[in-house]
């Protein structure tokens, strides 16, 4: 998964995008991402949950998915040096494990699942947590702007790049469920399980977003019921 991350953040470099301001963690928080991987994302699982891209105060901070900073600190414990982006948003700083800010959606999946597993070794023999995108977009106030949003010509090819990211994670943990979190994750993952007929069921849950009205009624009752 290394040399395959080093070969996509090369292809991410190529591509030339509308939007003022791109962050990629993999390579300021390279480390922890693959400290995230080597823990938890060995052998067959019965689901992957897979999310659109990084939120401003997770994955862009701590590079794990959905990252809230504590919980991926002291729950799953991940550690590795976190840099900065180059350049970085004054609006949008990196601070990594020492960021004060929680996000909402990412505390509300990974503590839905602390307190299902309070190890999280028992969740991750059965499952798995990914984003279809690793890049962060944002506008010049800062506002972040979902890979959907791009414009056609520069979503083609990052879209490309993010499929083959996905499918070397269904290809080596072969699940029976893919979960999109939200409809946009779920589209995508159905079109490439279609693409190369993977016996997988694709399914969606809630987005944990606070801007999704219904996340902000006991998230989490969806997911429950597939685990």
């Amino acid at each position: 998964m290394e040399k395959l991350i080093q070969k996509l953040n090369q292809e991410f470099a190529k591509l030339k995008f509308s939007a003022p301001w791109v962050y990629n963690p993999w390579e300021y928080a390279g480390e922890a991402y693959l400290d995230y991987w080597r823990r938890y994302g060995q052998g067959r699982k019965h689901l992957m949950l897979l999310g659109m891209n990084p939120g401003p105060w997770g994955m862009a901070q701590t590079g794990i998915p959905f990252g809230e900073v504590e919980l991926a600190r002291d729950w799953l414990r991940i550690q590795g040096k976190i840099g900065k982006p180059d350049p970085e948003h004054p609006k949008r700083p990196i601070q990594g494990w020492e960021c004060p800010r929680s996000e909402v959606s990412g505390r509300r999946l990974w503590g839905y699942l602390k307190d299902r597993y309070p190890d999280p070794k028992a969740f991750f023999a059965k499952g798995y947590v990914a984003n279809y995108c690793p890049l962060v977009f944002m506008a010049e106030s800062g506002a972040n702007l979902t890979p959907d949003k791009l414009p056609k010509a520069e979503r083609i090819p990052l879209l490309q790049l993010c499929d083959e990211f996905l499918l070397a994670h269904l290809e080596q943990m072969q699940p029976q469920k893919l979960v999109g979190v939200g409809k946009w994750a779920e589209q995508q993952g159905k079109a490439l399980v279609e693409k190369h007929a993977l016996p997988i069921e694709v399914l969606s849950i809630p987005h944990p977003s606070p801007a999704n009205p219904a996340a902000n009624k006991g998230w989490g009752t969806e997911l429950g019921a597939l685990l």
